[in-house]
């Protein structure tokens, strides 16, 4: 058993990075695409952007969980990884169509805003998680 679990430890590194990578290239273009400067409010203290990037960080490593746990192939990660980015950003884009004001709700801290986007983003994530398992 000990030679199995040392056979496997280049592919667990390997998934690990990999998923590490596309977490920080997904945030950093998804904070490139919304309208407000995530990381600027959160340092200002703003709960709403830090809820709101939480939730969408939280819903695209769900469905990296989901990929990882169903292949053994590297580009079958860093795809659907792809897939989910884009999820979550049709996501954004749904629910600050929705809600009127949404910009300014975030940069005022209108905590609603960001639990909302947040929510939503994280149930993508499951949802891309239970499709991404079949």
């Amino acid at each position: 058993m000990l030679a199995t679990t040392f056979d496997t430890l280049p592919l667990y590194v390997t998934f690990l990075l990999t998923s590490v990578v596309l977490i920080a290239v997904a945030t950093a273009i998804y904070v490139m695409i919304t309208p407000y400067r995530e990381i600027t409010l959160i340092r200002q203290g703003n709960a709403a952007a830090a809820v709101s990037l939480g939730g969408t960080v939280i819903g695209m490593a769900i469905a990296l969980n989901s990929v990882a746990r169903g292949t053994y192939a590297v580009m079958d990660l860093a795809l659907w990884g792809g897939v989910a980015l884009v999820c979550q950003v049709l996501v954004f884009v749904l629910v600050s169509f929705k809600l009127p004001g949404f910009r300014q709700g975030i940069e005022e801290d209108r905590l609603g805003y960001g639990i909302t986007l947040g929510a939503f983003s994280v149930a993508m994530g499951i949802l891309n998680a239970g499709s991404l398992s079949t």
